[in-house]
């Protein structure tokens, strides 16, 4: 942000104000075993500080945005419910009229924008992606299918064991990469190894709709299949394309339950459809990846370009609507 192309220092001239406060580090130490007071403190000392600030009074806030760094259900705790989960940030007063960008919004909040979740790539230059898109592209693929991930024991007919049986039973088929026996916040090789294998990948959903995974499965040129239309199609609005069925597919999570196969709706797909899927996963890579350049690259636009663009949309589409409380 401090390097984007279109910064103004000139406060009189900006079109919107980003505040530049962590509200992810500011509530991650007091999740567990702290109270909602603890849990609240520094953003209430944020909103303290940026309710004074000249440009806040002028707008009351509804020209500022703000990256919260967490999934937004971190930072909805009912301000009456102490014993809730998170912080109830967002349900403070004064950040009803702020632009929230967050790795998972709510579907029925205007004011959020879902940004994809960091990968492991980014890229220091133009070439770097067309490197990455060329490797993908050409990429062996051994697997029809991969599935990242654990069964719950603790969870009653958890969904994500099933698709680790189905993802077992079929060993020629499907790459299992089990994250129960393997730590998979660090084993991003093998994870990456996994996805560059697979012509598909079975991104479920994790603590929330959606998780990092699906983006790691996409960078690396492979198509999701997705059981929830929220991990995707009703959260990312700016980033994956329009159509689904032309980068992903869809099987919903009750047929699975009921005993849908998997492996056999994947099969039925030719091998013209899967080329044509990938491609298109192939030709979005640069908008689901953060750049290296602190000051962007010249012909590509990746998340960070595609966010702000999303932001400032939002703001001139609630500024016209007349939603947002100027006063």
């Amino acid at each position: 942000m401090l390097d984007y192309k279109c910064r103004t220092l000139e406060p009189e001239f900006a079109t919107a104000f980003y505040i530049p406060f962590y509200a992810g580090l500011a509530v991650t130490n007091y999740l567990w075993n702290h109270t909602g007071r603890e849990r609240d403190w520094h953003c209430e000392m944020l909103i303290k500080w940026v309710k004074e600030q000249k440009w806040w009074k002028k707008s009351n806030g509804s020209d500022h945005i703000i990256m919260l760094g967490r999934m937004t259900w971190d930072f909805r705790r009912s301000r009456e419910a102490d014993s809730d989960w998170g912080s109830s940030f967002i349900h403070m007063p004064e950040m009803k009229n702020v632009i929230r960008l967050s790795v998972e919004r709510d579907k029925w909040d205007e004011l959020e924008i879902a940004v994809p979740y960091p990968t492991s790539f980014h890229p220091r230059s133009e070439s770097d992606i067309t490197e990455w898109q060329s490797f993908v592209r050409s990429r062996r693929r051994n697997y029809l299918l991969t599935f990242v991930g654990g069964a719950r024991a603790t969870i009653k007919n958890d969904f994500r064991g099933i698709l680790q049986n189905q993802c077992v039973n079929e060993p020629t088929a499907c790459l299992h990469v089990d994250c129960a026996r393997k730590n998979c916040v660090d084993g991003t090789t093998s994870i990456m190894e996994a996805f560059l294998d697979s012509d598909f990948c079975l991104p479920p959903r994790g603590d929330a709709f959606t998780r990092r995974s699906v983006f790691d499965c996409m960078v690396a040129g492979s198509i999701p299949v997705f059981f929830w239309k929220r991990t995707a199609y009703l959260q990312y609005e700016f980033f994956p394309p329009a159509e689904p069925e032309s980068y992903s597919v869809f099987i919903h999570r009750n047929d699975v339950r009921n005993g849908t196969d998997i492996k056999r709706v994947l099969e039925g797909y030719s091998r013209d459809e899967v080329q044509r899927m990938r491609e298109k996963v192939i030709e979005c890579i640069p908008r689901f990846v953060y750049v290296k350049p602190r000051q962007g690259l010249d012909n590509t636009r990746d998340a960070f370009d595609i966010a702000i663009d999303g932001v400032l949309r939002k703001y001139k589409n609630h500024m016209q609507k007349g939603k947002l409380e100027l006063e």
